[in-house]
């Protein structure tokens, strides 16, 4: 019996030493070669621009170069799917965001993966800013005025922009059954172009493209979905300021591997993410982008994610709002 015991016990910790084997070997030597971060939107876009400013700082922590690779179309379906087929050695990563993770999966008919197992979380990134925005020579200074002057008729046809799911539901929530039509486009800055040339009346954007055209008297921006007003734009009230509760949506951005990503790498990975965000030179050039950069670990943004994805399922289902 003793002798059985004793062999039991050898055992245990020989499966102990093996499994820290495995785990360091994991990350022995990790990385030797640029790491590749894919991101489902257009070049000079808000998710593009903040990822570029991660990347960098992210590659000093790793002391590996992190390429940035667009992979633009599908609500950033595109580069999810890329991703999600890599091989989990940790040299190919998602900055996946609200649209990719969350509004593709629930809005399409036919969902193009099942998030929760087609890939790893691994940090938050955090919260995009968003802003509703006109043209300057519109008669609106207020969202009241921008539904007024729809329901008016004068001005028709009304069209709408955007680049993502995230901000077509927002618009859809905030304009209900007024005659709006909206135009997709693979980015904010395509999107922002055609505002300022008069084909479409207004758009939710984000906090890169908006200040600089607020600034310059081209655009107005009329109301912000984050929590509290943003210090780049603070004349703009937030939707729950407006009494515009019904705007729900919570734009973000996090980290994704392939499904399979070995824990230590994960763990590995968040913590460089998490000091990334926390550099000093990271956060305020997050910040001039209107965005509340802060990090997570692995279980933290995996729950965070799975909060997420019930409310903005809910928030559909409440809205009635279908999708074309």
């Amino acid at each position: 019996m003793r002798r059985r015991t004793l062999l039991g016990a050898g055992s245990a910790l020989a499966a102990l030493s093996l499994g820290t084997t495995a785990t360091h070997a994991a990350t022995d030597g990790y990385p030797n070669r640029p790491v590749r971060l894919l991101v489902g939107f257009s070049p000079g876009g808000g998710a593009d621009s903040l990822t570029r400013v991660i990347a960098e700082g992210l590659g000093r922590e790793l002391g590996q170069q992190v390429v940035v690779d667009n992979r633009p179309g599908a609500d950033g379906v595109i580069a999810a799917q890329a991703v999600s087929a890599a091989a989990p050695d940790g040299y190919t990563l998602l900055m996946g965001t609200n649209t990719s993770m969350v509004a593709a999966p629930t809005v399409r008919p036919k969902p193009p993966y099942d998030p929760f197992k087609a890939f790893t979380p691994i940090s938050s990134a955090g919260q995009f800013s968003m802003f509703l925005v006109v043209p300057a020579r519109l008669p609106v200074r207020s969202v009241d005025e921008l539904l007024a002057w729809i329901d008016s008729g004068k001005g028709a046809p009304y069209n709408s922009a955007s680049s993502n799911s995230a901000s077509e539901l927002a618009m859809l929530q905030l304009l209900g059954k007024r005659p709006v039509v909206n135009a997709r486009y693979k980015g904010d800055s395509q999107a922002m172009t055609d505002l300022l040339g008069g084909q479409v009346q207004m758009m939710f954007t984000t906090g890169t493209l908006a200040p600089g055209f607020v600034k310059d008297g081209r655009i107005r921006a009329l109301v912000t979905l984050l929590p509290k007003r943003s210090e780049l734009l603070p004349q703009v009230p937030t939707a729950t300021e407006l009494g515009l509760g019904k705007l729900t949506i919570t734009p973000w951005a996090g980290f994704f591997g392939p499904p399979g990503l070995p824990p230590a790498l994960t763990q590995r990975l968040s913590e460089a993410l998490q000091r990334t965000l926390a550099q000093s030179g990271v956060r305020a050039q997050l910040a001039e982008q209107a965005f509340d950069g802060h990090g997570m670990s692995p279980e933290e943004f995996a729950r965070f994610f799975r909060v997420q994805y019930d409310a903005f399922g809910e928030t559909l289902r409440t809205s009635g709002i279908r999708f074309e």
